[in-house]
């Protein structure tokens, strides 16, 4: 099949999916050498967890062209997802009555939207040139989208093992359309962490065990969101009131003073998300929780492993009749995984009486 010129594509494409409303876009080859070795290492070491979908394909995550039989180039797109009307992150997190949710996730969730996007630029590209080879991936793929976008010059991947981009921070969405188009690429990203680490003793748990270097078993993220069991007990007092995700070494990154609040209207906070009481979310139904978090990305978790996450963020708590009320209230929680951290949360708010 006959394409355009490269260079003439490319910049149309470009132009496309800025008009679709994605905040800038990249174009890369699939030679992931070497981060393959990199991915290959970490999982030998063990530093997954029970990210089990991260063992599942192996190399195959870093060759697209196995992924999508005749892949020549891939498209990255960033989508800028800060909140700005959200209150702000640093006093959330000192005020230990309310619940800190990641930013990303205050609002709807991102897959659909930008999956549904990506596929309209597909279909444009297409309604240009005719039929052509294509996937779309938005997160939920073997995909090395970090390499792949630091490759098409969107950022670099900094020492929290985020994508950080010198103009917008760290606060945006990935998505990639693996293409057989032979299009021109861009110039990979450089990186400019430089003598920084700001992000490492940040980090409550201490999952940056070096620049660069993530152990998902003790980052907060994969505690509230991938974790199916129970927290390992040593961590449930260092996770304070972060009841999904964490921002924390985003938080401190000087790259954010860059941050754009996102254009899209529906990543601002939904439900109050942003300043909701920790008792008062714990009292919610398994209806309630499918009825207020439809269409978020925190639904996905499911109801016992966001009382889970919140029994934790109660026994971290200040000492106060509400809080010791809401869990004896749970105690005898159908579910297993909730009775337990409701235990530990109890003895934890115990303690703390105790030693006043």
């Amino acid at each position: 099949m006959s394409h355009p010129s490269p260079p003439l594509h490319a910049a149309e494409i470009k132009a496309l999916a800025l008009a679709l409303g994605f905040d800038e876009v990249g174009i890369t080859g699939i030679d992931l050498a070497a981060d393959e070795a990199r991915l290959l290492a970490w999982l030998a070491a063990g530093l997954h967890g029970e990210l089990h979908y991260m063992e599942r394909f192996g190399a195959r995550r870093a060759r697209p062209a196995e992924i999508k039989p005749g892949t020549l180039r891939v498209i990255s797109v960033r989508l800028d997802y800060w909140p700005g009307s959200a209150r702000d992150p640093f006093e959330t997190l000192v005020d230990g009555r309310v619940g800190y949710v990641s930013r990303y996730a205050l609002g709807r969730d991102y897959h659909r939207l930008m999956r549904n996007r990506l596929q309209d630029l597909a279909d444009r590209i297409e309604a240009r040139i005719g039929p052509f080879g294509h996937r779309v991936f938005v997160d939920t793929g073997p995909v090395l989208e970090k390499p792949l976008a630091r490759n098409a010059g969107l950022g670099w991947i900094g020492k929290h093992t985020n994508l950080i981009n010198s103009r917008a921070g760290s606060y945006f969405f990935l998505g990639e359309l693996y293409t057989d188009l032979p299009l021109q690429t861009d110039e990979a990203a450089t990186d400019h962490c430089g003598t920084c680490s700001a992000c490492i003793p940040a980090c409550p748990t201490a999952a940056i065990t070096a620049p660069y270097r993530l152990d998902a078993r003790r980052c907060i993220s994969y505690l509230t969101i991938e974790l199916e069991g129970p927290i390992p007990e040593e961590l449930r007092p260092l996770m304070g009131n972060r009841i999904y995700g964490c921002d924390d070494c985003q938080l401190v990154c000087p790259w954010n003073k860059f941050a754009r609040s996102a254009r899209e209207a529906g990543f601002e906070p939904r439900h109050g998300l942003d300043t909701a009481e920790l008792t008062a979310l714990f009292a919610w139904t398994a209806t309630e929780f499918d009825e207020r978090l439809r269409g978020s990305p925190i639904r996905r978790i499911g109801h016992a492993r966001w009382l889970r996450n919140i029994a934790v963020a109660l026994g971290n708590a200040p000492v106060d009749q509400s809080v010791v009320a809401a869990l004896e209230a749970r105690r005898d929680d159908a579910s297993a995984l909730v009775r337990e951290h409701v235990a530990w949360a109890l003895e934890a708010q115990r303690e703390r009486r105790v030693s006043r």
